[in-house]
């Protein structure tokens, strides 16, 4: 069977390779993933993935909109707490939650930065801007605190989590990063 341009495409499917790529990208690296293993953690047949996307860049691209699209979804809903320390707070214990994943494959976005640094076909600017997103999220309530530093907290804030998840990898040690999310806490504290 063919697909026509107007053939509607199957609810949800597209979103769940996206999904997968992120994740399937995020334990196996972009040079060691292939379609065939997007496919199968989607529960797609491999042929159908060409028909949503044409080249594994495409799915690259695809897995870092997902991300973004996390990110918006995690602070959307970090919004709505109280204040600002507790927005940042919460979004540490979210990192802290992670520490096991962490630990076993790095933090998501970093090592996907990192991996797509060393190639030249822009996907490198892609995963900065949902980076930078986080950033200027941070800059946000730090500003609201009453912050004039609110940017270079907000990128300390991001560096710190950065290097702990390194660090966490490396070490394999989920403990580092619960250690880390504690003094970056009392932190937080301190600047209000």
């Amino acid at each position: 069977m063919t697909h026509s341009k107007s053939a509607p495409r199957s609810p949800g499917k597209r979103e769940r390779l996206a999904a997968a790529a992120a994740r399937v990208l995020h334990e196996q690296g972009v040079e060691q993933t292939t379609l065939a293993d997007i496919a199968r953690a989607a529960d797609v047949p491999v042929g159908n993935v060409y028909y949503y996307f044409k080249t594994k860049n495409e799915l690259v691209e695809a897995a870092i909109d997902a991300q973004a699209e996390s990110l918006r979804a995690v602070t959307g809903a970090l919004d709505t707490l109280p204040t600002p320390q507790d927005r940042l707070k919460a979004l540490l214990g979210g990192w802290i939650e992670q520490r096991e994943l962490t630990a076993r494959y790095g933090c998501p976005t970093g090592t996907l930065a990192s991996e797509l640094d060393k190639r030249a076909d822009g996907l490198d600017q892609a995963i900065a801007q949902v980076v930078k997103a986080l950033i200027d999220w941070a800059e946000q309530q730090f500003r609201a605190m009453g912050r004039d530093d609110s940017r270079e907290l907000a990128v300390a804030l991001v560096a710190a989590y950065q290097g702990i998840s390194l660090l966490t990898n490396t070490l394999r040690d989920p403990g580092l990063m619960a250690a880390e999310g504690r003094r970056l806490e009392r932190w937080i504290d301190s600047l209000a």
